[in-house]
C-alpha cells in the first residue's frame, strides 16, 4: 500500500513495539527477527508516532540491555519500557530500570513451550513493582485468562492485556474471555491493547473479524485502550505493510476523541508520559 496521509495527533505514541538487534546478547534467534531502533526511528517519524513503548523481546530472555538503549536512543521524555525480569531481581536492579524508562513488567505465557519466565511470578512480582508505578503486562490466551482469572482480578497496581486478550477469532466477542476482560476494566485498573490483529484472524488481511474485536473494546471503554503496530511482526513470516497496520487506526476508532484517548491521553496515563 502506498503511504496515505494519515492525520497526526501531537505525542502519539505506540504502545507495543519491539526492538531487536542482534548486536547484543540473545539467544541466537534475535537474528532473524531484527527491528532496530535506526529502523524504528525513522518510520516512526514517517508515520508521525512521536512517543513509543518497547516491550522485551524473548531472545534477550531477562538481559533488559537492549530495550534500555532503546528507549535511551529514541529518548527518555518520548519512550517507556515493558521489561521481563524473574524473582532474583533486587530492588535497586528495578530502581534501575526504573530510571530507564521502564515502567513495568511482561509475562508472555500464550506459547508455554517458549515463555521466559513463569506466571507463578505475576503476582509476587506485582507487589514488589507497584510502589513504582509499573504495570503488569500479559499477553495469554483467552483460555489462560479464563484460568488465571481469580489471580489477575486481584493484581495491584495497572494490568495491561495484550493483543486484544487473544481471544478465539472464531467467537469473537462471544467468546467468554471478553465478557471477563469487560468486567475487568470496570475494576479500573486494567487496559487493553489493541494491536496484532494478525494474531487475531481466521481470514487474513485487512482483518475484518479482528477488527470487530477491536471496535467492541474501543467502544466499551475508549479510556482504556491503547493501540500498537507490533513492530517487527516478528509472528509473521510475510511482514504486513507498516502503513496497513497505521490505517487500523482509523478503522477501529470511529471519531478524533476515541483516536485521541487511544494514542495520546490512555497511553500518557499508563506509562507516565
Amino acid at each position: 500500500m502506498s503511504k496515505q496521509k494519515h492525520q497526526p495527533y501531537l505525542h502519539a505514541c505506540n504502545a507495543h513495539l519491539h526492538i531487536i538487534d542482534p548486536v547484543f546478547s540473545n539467544d541466537g534467534k534475535a537474528a532473524a527477527q531484527i527491528g532496530t531502533i535506526e529502523t524504528y526511528m525513522q518510520l516512526a517519524q514517517e508515520q508521525g508516532l512521536e512517543r513509543a513503548v518497547f516491550v522485551q523481546a524473548k531472545p534477550f530472555g531477562t538481559d533488559n540491555s537492549c530495550l534500555l538503549n532503546a528507549i535511551q536512543r529514541f529518548g527518555l521524555n518520548k519512550a517507556r519500557g515493558i521489561a521481563v525480569v524473574d524473582q532474583s531481581i533486587s530492588n535497586q536492579e528495578l530502581e534501575s530500570l526504573h530510571q530507564g524508562g521502564v515502567r513495568g513488567v511482561r509475562f508472555s505465557v500464550w506459547n508455554p513451550a517458549n515463555s521466559v519466565i513463569s506466571f507463578d511470578l505475576c503476582e509476587p512480582l506485582s507487589h514488589r513493582v507497584c510502589d513504582l508505578g509499573w504495570n503488569m503486562q500479559l499477553h495469554m490466551s483467552a483460555v489462560q485468562l479464563m484460568e488465571h482469572s481469580s489471580v489477575i482480578s486481584r493484581l495491584p497496581g495497572r494490568v495491561v492485556i495484550d493483543h486484544m486478550g487473544r481471544l478465539n477469532p472464531q467467537k469473537g466477542t462471544d467468546d467468554p474471555a471478553y465478557a471477563f476482560l469487560c468486567r475487568l476494566i470496570d475494576q479500573g485498573n486494567v487496559w487493553i491493547k489493541l494491536s496484532g490483529p494478525y494474531l487475531n484472524t481466521c481470514d487474513g488481511y485487512p482483518w475484518n473479524d479482528a477488527a470487530k474485536v477491536a471496535r467492541a473494546f474501543a467502544d466499551y471503554a475508549p479510556e482504556r485502550v491503547l493501540w500498537g503496530s507490533d513492530f517487527p511482526h516478528v509472528t509473521e513470516k510475510v511482514k504486513p505493510d507498516e502503513w496497513d497496520i497505521l490505517n487500523t487506526i482509523d478503522r477501529w476508532f470511529d471519531t478524533d476523541r476515541a483516536k485521541q484517548l487511544a494514542l495520546v491521553e490512555n497511553p500518557a496515563e499508563v506509562y507516565g508520559f
